[in-house]
């Protein structure tokens, strides 16, 4: 899907999104992150959740500070651990005393080269959350929404007072996300996403890009990109075999040469899948309709 043209909100500027709900935009862009790692305050109270602390720089680390003023830190709580996301939680919980929860610790190397950023090998939560799995504060409870698929131990959070859900890397409206294997599943995730789209959440607060208020017509959308994906590798198939090269070539006509890796690597996701179905074989790099 492409991406929508969308204005940079201001680094290290706290912006209100609703009630309980505060921005704040590392300075972190990049192809794979659009503007900048988006760490969000949760909380109108006397204490907050920070969700996706970001990268670990100073810069932002202090911008956090400034933004949650005299207010507790209750949790730092982390979709995944992709350093973008989770290795500012170390730094920031020692400055505010906060424990850090969420997802469960998961560091490993890709088969290939990575697109997005790779694993926080200094992740150390204090407490993992499982599927349905709540924290609460002053005027505010956090539910995890387990989304495995971007990555094994994703998580979302939803906000139970307001019907919002931060969804980190699993849905963002800017882009589809990346599913990297051996850790990313192409199986896992697209059941994620039919989990998504079976709930109410009244409006997504992505790791990048701009709210979704329009989340489940937009998950139908990517489920039905995913879909469509999955047909066009069986239709160049059935011409005769590929190897993933040739396959993105076909697939992914005027891709920005900075995400051809990934492309690649979302490829070898579905055929994974589409592998474990029986309905496409390998032959050393080349793969084949089965039978």
């Amino acid at each position: 899907m492409p991406a929508k043209k969308q204005p940079a909100p201001p680094i290290g500027t706290p912006q209100q999104l609703e009630e309980r709900v505060q921005r704040v935009l590392a300075g972190n862009p990049s192809a794979f992150t659009l503007h900048g790692t988006q760490t969000y305050i949760v909380g109108a109270g006397h204490d907050v959740a920070v969700i996706d602390p970001g990268p670990d720089d100073a810069a932002h680390i202090d911008a956090l500070i400034a933004a949650i003023g005299d207010r507790t830190v209750t949790a730092i709580c982390c979709t995944h651990t992709h350093r973008d996301h989770s290795p500012a939680a170390a730094p920031l919980a020692a400055r505010t005393g906060a424990r850090i929860v969420g997802c469960a610790a998961l560091a490993l190397e890709s088969i290939g080269p990575r697109g997005d950023a790779p694993f926080d090998t200094g992740y150390a939560p204090d407490r993992v959350l499982s599927d349905g799995e709540s924290i609460s504060g002053d005027g505010w409870t956090l539910t995890a929404v387990a989304t495995p698929g971007h990555t094994s131990n994703h998580l979302c959070f939803a906000l139970e007072e307001s019907g919002a859900l931060f969804t980190g890397d699993h849905v963002m409206g800017w882009s589809t996300t990346v599913v990297i294997p051996p850790d990313g599943d192409m199986a896992d995730y697209m059941a994620s996403m039919e989990l998504l789209h079976g709930r109410e959440d009244r409006i997504y607060y992505p790791a990048h890009g701009a709210p979704v208020d329009n989340p489940r017509q937009l998950v139908r959308g990517m489920i039905g990109h995913r879909r469509q994906r999955e047909r066009q590798i069986l239709k160049t198939l059935d011409k005769g075999a590929r190897a993933i090269p040739a396959l993105v070539d076909t697939m992914y006509v005027g891709l920005d040469s900075r995400l051809v890796g990934a492309a690649g690597q979302s490829v070898l996701a579905h055929l994974i899948d589409l592998e474990r179905r029986g309905m496409v074989g390998r032959d050393g790099e080349e793969w084949a309709l089965a039978g």
